[in-house]
C-alpha cells in the first residue's frame, strides 16, 4: 500500500467509552456543570482521540509552516510578488515573522517545510534569533526533519501551474505533497510533538484555498474569495472571477479528493491535508490556522471523515471561506480576533486554551477530593 492508503486506513473514530468517562469526570469536578462552555465539548474530544481519560496533555505543540507558490499569481489576483515567499520564508528561520513571535510567547516549535517555494532557498544556515535557527535537509520529496526550529527541504515542484488555464499539479504531484504533510507530521510526533499546528506561506495561496472551499462545498466562488492580503476592489473582482474559471474548467469532484487538490489547490495546501491526516492518524491534536488551513482541512476530511476528530479550529479567519469551511465541518473556532496573516499565528494563540481544557481533567480537584458539597 502507498503512505496515503496507510494512513488512511489508520485513522478511525473518537472513542466512545473515553469520552464517556471524561464527560462523567466533568460532572465530578469543583465547578458548575457546563460552566466551562466549549472547553468542556473539547477536553472530552481530546479523551475520545487519544482513547484516554483523562487525555495526554497536547505539549509540546509544533507549527508547520508549509511553504509554496502559485502559478495563479500571473492572473493578477495579488499586488505581492512571487518572490516576497522564499523571502519570507527566510525571514521564518531568521525567527522574524510574526508566527515567530507568538511561538516564542506560547512555546512551540516552528518548522518550515518548503514543498513547492518557486525562489530557490539559501542553502547555507540562517542566522539563530532567540534559539531559533535552521538546518536544510536536502531531500527532493522526501523530508528529513532535523533538531530545533529548522528548514525541512520537500520541494514537489517550484510552485503550481495556473489554475484558470490548466490544472495546478499532476495526481501524482499532488499526492507527493499530501504525503510530504504525513511524513513531516508522523516525525514531528515521534520526536515528541503532542500537537501540531497547521502554519501557511505562499503568495496567491487564498484563490486557490477559496476554489477548494467552493469545490468541496458547494458554495459560489463570491462567497468564498476574500480580500487575503488586502486587495482593491478591481483585483478582488478579478480573482472571484479566475476562481469561477478555474471551477468551470475543471469541474473538480469533491467525492475524488485528490483530483480536486491537483486541479485548483496548491503544493501547501495539499501538505496541510497530508500534515492533518498523519496527526489523525498518531491521535494527536491538529489546531487549524485561517483559510488556507481550512481549504486542506476540507480535503482531508474528504479523504478521511473520521480525521475531524483530530481538528480543532483555532480561530475563525476574517477571510469568508473560513467561515463557511469551518461550517461544512461542523468546528467552532476557539478565538475570534480578525486575524488574516496566516503563517499559524491565530493557531498558535489558540493552543494554550486547547492545552487548558485537557489540564482542568487533571488538575482539577472533585467535590470529594476537596470536602466541597455539592448543590
Amino acid at each position: 500500500m502507498s503512505l496515503l492508503a496507510d494512513t488512511l486506513a489508520a485513522i478511525g473514530p473518537l472513542d466512545a467509552a473515553a469520552m464517556a468517562a471524561a464527560h462523567a469526570r466533568h460532572a465530578t469536578l469543583t465547578k458548575p456543570p457546563g460552566s466551562l462552555g466549549s472547553l468542556e465539548e473539547l477536553g472530552v474530544r481530546l479523551a475520545g482521540l487519544a482513547g484516554a481519560n483523562p487525555p495526554p496533555l497536547p505539549e509540546p505543540a509544533v507549527v508547520g509552516v508549509f511553504a509554496g507558490d502559485h502559478g495563479v499569481l500571473s492572473q493578477r489576483v495579488s499586488p505581492w510578488p512571487q518572490e516576497v515567499t522564499a523571502q519570507m520564508v527566510a525571514n521564518f528561520l531568521a525567527g522574524g515573522a510574526v508566527v515567530n513571535a507568538f511561538a516564542r510567547q506560547t512555546g512551540a516549535g516552528v518548522v518550515v517545510i518548503d514543498v513547492g517555494v518557486a525562489t530557490p532557498l539559501l542553502t547555507a544556515e540562517p542566522a539563530a534569533a532567540d534559539g531559533d535557527s535552521a538546518v536544510a535537509a536536502p531531500a527532493q520529496g522526501n523530508p528529513e526533519v532535523v533538531e530545533g526550529p529548522r528548514l525541512v527541504r520537500a520541494n514537489v515542484r517550484p510552485g503550481t501551474r495556473d489554475l484558470s488555464v490548466e490544472p495546478a499539479m499532476t495526481r501524482s504531484e499532488a499526492t507527493a505533497a499530501v504525503e510530504v504533510g504525513i511524513r513531516v507530521a508522523g516525525e514531528l510526533v515521534d520526536g515528541g510533538a503532542g500537537c501540531l499546528i497547521t502554519g501557511d506561506m505562499g503568495i496567491g495561496n487564498t484563490t486557490p484555498a477559496a476554489a477548494l472551499i467552493a469545490a468541496f462545498t458547494g458554495a459560489a466562488a463570491a462567497d468564498v474569495t476574500g480580500r487575503g492580503t488586502g486587495i482593491d476592489d478591481e483585483t478582488h473582482g478579478r480573482k472571484v472571477s479566475v476562481v469561477q474559471r478555474a471551477l468551470a474548467l475543471h469541474r473538480p469532484d469533491p467525492g475524488d479528493p485528490v483530483g480536486v487538490l491537483a486541479t485548483v489547490g496548491g503544493l501547501e495546501h495539499a501538505a496541510l491535508a497530508g500534515f492533518v491526516l498523519g496527526g489523525a492518524a498518531r491521535r494527536v491534536p491538529v489546531i487549524l490556522d485561517g483559510v488556507i488551513a481550512d481549504s486542506a482541512a476540507l480535503a482531508a476530511a474528504a479523504l478521511a471523515p473520521d480525521a475531524v476528530g483530530a481538528m480543532v479550529a483555532g480561530h475563525r479567519s476574517a477571510e469568508p471561506g473560513a467561515s463557511v469551511a469551518l461550517r461544512h465541518l461542523g468546528l467552532e473556532p476557539m478565538v475570534d480576533l480578525g486575524l488574516r496573516l496566516g503563517e499559524g499565528t491565530g493557531a498558535v494563540l489558540a493552543w494554550p486554551i486547547v492545552a487548558a481544557a485537557a489540564r482542568v481533567l487533571h488538575d482539577v480537584a472533585t467535590f470529594d477530593s476537596a470536602g466541597v458539597a455539592e448543590k
